[in-house]
């Protein structure tokens, strides 16, 4: 498993969606809304397992003060990564 920290990127905030990048690809990305419900996250799987998802949905909460929660429907994937963040599956 990689680390976060190891990797060169830049962050990207607008209403509703935080992306991480680097000159080459998107990292990954979050949708959100204004009671943290996410609507979708996404990790490029070159980037998977080194905790972007996690730092994604950190930055959800550090801006709405709210712990994040996801919209239904629910991916298996994300079912699986918001119970490893310890956050609140629907």
């Amino acid at each position: 498993m990689g680390n976060l920290d190891n990797i060169n990127y830049d962050v990207d905030l607008s209403d509703g969606v935080i992306t991480f990048k680097n000159i080459n690809t998107t990292l990954g990305f979050v949708r959100y809304n204004e009671g943290a419900e996410v609507e979708y996250i996404f990790v490029n799987p070159m980037f998977r397992r080194q905790g972007v998802a996690k730092k994604l949905l950190s930055i959800v909460q550090e801006k709405t003060k709210i712990k994040p929660t996801p919209q239904d429907p629910i991916s298996p994937l994300g079912e699986k990564l918001f119970k490893a963040s310890k956050q609140e599956v629907n």
